[in-house]
């Protein structure tokens, strides 16, 4: 059973280092934990219309957070950052943030 382009690409990641790699075509979002490369390249593509040319991908993982005394991790996850082809049009919802 293959998964549908919306639960690999989970959500975008908006940061201030992210927001910089739009300039180069370079978009940052948070994927399933067990997506690889090619399922995440094929979604990106099917969900925004345009052609990537490579997709780095990075587990972060969770961090400790205490409140009081009690003490927990925050959950770990998974982070693609998709590079999309020269020739390839821009993903516009990053656009209007920078």
């Amino acid at each position: 059973m293959s998964k549908l382009a919306q639960d690999i690409v989970l959500k975008p990641v908006i940061t201030e280092e992210s927001m910089l790699g739009s300039a180069y075509k370079k978009y940052t979002f948070r994927v399933a934990k067990d997506a690889n490369k090619i399922e995440i390249a094929n979604a990106v593509e099917k969900l925004f219309g345009v052609k990537v040319a490579k997709v780095n991908t990075i587990n972060v993982r969770g961090r400790q957070k205490r409140q009081g005394t009690a003490v927990g991790f925050t959950p770990s996850w998974k982070k693609a950052i998709v590079t999309l082809t020269e020739d390839s049009k821009t993903i516009e919802f990053f656009e209007g943030m920078s």
